[in-house]
């Protein structure tokens, strides 16, 4: 059994197991299955770089060297920002209770992208939390399932039947696009200009 999520609320400790609503279970799945002409399954392979080399399910790997050329293992491996900084990794959500203190407007849940949702369920009295939920409220706490350089956004709401759901995601990098800026009319290009007008006979027309 997977571990729950220990949600902190009132001075109690509530523990709520996860499961993640997918899109197979809302709309069913299909899967396509590709044979040759005998009815053998095929398997996925990748073509190398040579254009004749088959590298079958298992057959590549991901090495890491260092600039001199060397072996490295993962675990030498310092995170640092873009700065050079070294980066405090975040702890996993689940090594100790969480407390639900922060609350988000619905603009900030809005403005995330949403990428896992997941319905959460407890034998215990979580009452008080459905209540707040039912009314509106919306918790916020980082959230990293294994721990990592960096923690995911979690969101806390429900619905008006009681149902507690738990939606994960990132804030939305928006880009506006507009219309580029005209360029400014140099004083050589603008003699030009003048000089096209001139030149015309307007008597001609």
């Amino acid at each position: 059994m997977a571990k729950p999520l220990v949600l902190t609320f009132g001075g109690a400790e509530l523990p709520f197991e996860m499961e993640r609503v997918d899109r197979s279970r809302l709309y069913g799945s299909v899967e396509t299955e590709a044979v040759d002409e005998k009815g053998r399954r095929c398997e996925l392979a990748t073509l190398a770089d040579d254009g004749r080399t088959l590298i079958g399910r298992g057959g590549s790997a991901i090495g890491l060297l260092a600039p001199e050329g060397e072996w490295l293992e993962r675990s030498q491996l310092k995170p640092v920002d873009p700065e050079g900084k070294p980066i405090t990794p975040v702890p996993s959500t689940f090594a100790a209770p969480v407390p639900l203190g922060k609350k988000a407007t619905l603009d900030e849940f809005l403005s995330h992208n949403i990428r896992s949702v997941y319905v959460l369920r407890t034998q215990a009295d979580a009452g008080a939390i459905v209540k707040e939920l039912q009314a509106g409220a919306i918790f916020s706490f980082p959230y990293s399932f294994r721990g990592g350089l960096e923690a995911d956004a979690g969101f806390l709401l429900g619905n008006k039947e009681g149902t507690v759901f738990f939606a994960v995601g990132h804030p939305t990098k928006i880009r506006f696009v507009g219309l580029e800026q005209a360029a400014a009319l140099t004083e050589e290009a603008a003699s030009e200009e003048g000089a096209d007008e001139d030149s015309l006979d307007f008597g001609m027309m």
